[in-house]
C-alpha cells in the first residue's frame, strides 16, 4: 500500500521538530492537572459518606474522556484550517497543484496528517486514562470506544479545517470561520425545536387545540440534534456510565409532553440506533466537506469550450436570427454536417 505523500513528508518534518514534544508535554500536563483536581474533588465529596470511595473514581473517565475531547476539536481545526490557506500565503499552493496528486488525495494527506498527530496525543495520555479503569473498575472495552471516539471527533473537526481553509485565502480567516461552523453545529441544531417549542407555547397560551401531526412533527425537529456534537457526546457517556439511553425517552422532550408513537423520532430514538445514525450522519458530512474542498482547490474547473474555426463564424453570423437560434441548439456533429452542406 502506497503511503500518501503528503501524510510522509509531514509526519517526517514534524517527528524531527522540538514542536511536537511540546506539544504532547502541554496536552500530558493539562491532562494530569484536570485527574488530580478530579481527585481532590472526589476525595472532598466522600470524606464524610460512608460509601466506598472506588464507587466514585468511575466518573474520572468521562472527565478524562471530555478533557481531551474538547483539545482536540479546538487544536485539530487549527491545524487544519492553515493548511491550504498556509500554502498559499507560503506561495507554495501552486506548486503543490502541479504534482501528480489529485485534489482529493491533497486533501485527504491534510486530513490523514491532522488525524495521525491527534492520535498520537490520544494514545499518549493512555496510561493516564488507564488509572480510570484500574482504579474505577470500569471494563477496558470502554477504552478503545473512547479511541473509536476521539478519532471520529479529529475527523469531523479536520473536515471543517480542510474546507475553511479551502474557501480563505487567510489561515487566520479560515480559523474563524471553522469555529463558525462549530457554532452552527453545537446551537443551530438546537434552533428547530426552539421555534417549535416557542410557537406551541405560544398556541397553549392562547388556547388553541394542537394536532397529533402537528407534535409529531415538533418530535422530528429533535432530528437535527443528530449533528449535535454535545448530544451525541452526552449520549455515548450516559450508555456508558449507566447502561441507558437519553434518547429512548426524547419523545417526552416534546412541547406536548407526551410520546407520539408516529413520529418519526420514536423509532431512530430506541436503543443504540441514535448513535449509529449520528455516527454515520457525522461520517457522510466530513467526507462531503472533504469533496468540497477538493472541488475547490481543482485548477481545472467548468467545462472546456470548443473554440469554432473562422470560417464557420463568419457563416453563423450571416444566418438570420431564427435559424442562427436552431443553429446553436443542435449538436456539435450536426452543426459541422450543416455547414459542410451549406458551403
Amino acid at each position: 500500500m502506497r503511503l500518501n505523500p503528503i501524510v510522509k513528508k509531514d509526519v517526517r518534518v514534524q517527528s524531527r521538530s522540538m514542536r511536537i514534544c511540546w506539544g504532547v508535554f502541554a496536552y500530558e500536563l493539562i491532562l494530569a492537572l484536570v485527574f488530580f483536581l478530579a481527585m481532590m474533588i472526589i476525595q472532598e465529596e466522600n470524606r464524610y459518606s460512608t460509601s466506598n470511595i472506588y464507587s466514585s473514581m468511575v466518573m474520572l473517565y468521562p472527565i478524562l474522556a471530555v478533557t481531551q475531547l474538547m483539545i482536540l476539536g479546538v487544536v485539530v481545526p487549527v491545524r487544519t484550517a492553515s493548511s491550504i490557506s498556509g500554502e498559499r500565503e507560503r506561495q507554495t499552493f501552486d506548486i503543490m497543484m502541479t504534482t501528480g496528486m489529485t485534489p482529493f488525495s491533497i486533501v485527504w494527506g491534510k486530513i490523514m496528517t491532522a488525524i495521525a498527530q491527534s492520535m498520537l496525543f490520544v494514545v499518549a495520555s493512555m496510561p493516564t486514562m488507564a488509572l480510570s479503569f484500574i482504579i474505577g473498575g470500569m471494563s477496558w472495552a470502554y477504552l478503545f470506544w473512547f479511541l473509536a471516539i476521539a478519532l471520529l471527533v479529529s475527523f469531523f473537526s479536520a473536515s471543517i479545517g480542510i474546507l475553511c481553509s479551502s474557501l480563505c485565502k487567510k489561515s487566520i480567516s479560515a480559523v474563524i470561520m471553522s469555529y463558525g461552523f462549530y457554532i452552527v453545529f453545537f446551537f443551530g441544531t438546537f434552533l428547530p425545536y426552539i421555534l417549535y417549542a416557542i410557537i406551541y407555547s405560544s398556541m397553549t397560551y392562547s388556547g388553541m387545540a394542537t394536532s397529533q401531526a402537528f407534535d409529531n412533527f415538533g418530535e422530528d425537529m429533535c432530528l437535527f440534534l443528530l449533528m449535535n456534537p454535545i448530544v451525541y457526546l452526552v449520549e455515548f457517556f450516559v450508555q456508558v456510565m449507566t447502561g441507558e439511553s437519553i434518547m429512548d425517552s426524547v419523545s417526552y422532550m416534546s412541547a406536548s409532553g407526551t410520546a407520539q408513537t408516529g413520529s418519526l423520532l420514536s423509532h431512530v430514538a430506541t436503543g443504540s440506533r441514535w448513535m449509529i445514525v449520528s455516527t454515520i450522519l457525522f461520517v457522510a458530512v466530513s467526507f462531503f466537506f472533504l469533496w468540497l474542498a477538493a472541488k475547490r482547490i481543482n485548477p481545472i474547473k467548468g467545462r472546456v469550450k470548443t473554440v469554432q474555426p473562422p470560417q464557420q463564424m463568419q457563416w453563423q453570423q450571416q444566418m438570420p436570427p431564427q435559424q442562427q437560434m436552431q443553429w446553436q441548439q443542435m449538436p456539435p456533429q450536426q452543426q459541422g454536417q450543416n455547414s459542410q452542406e451549406q458551403k
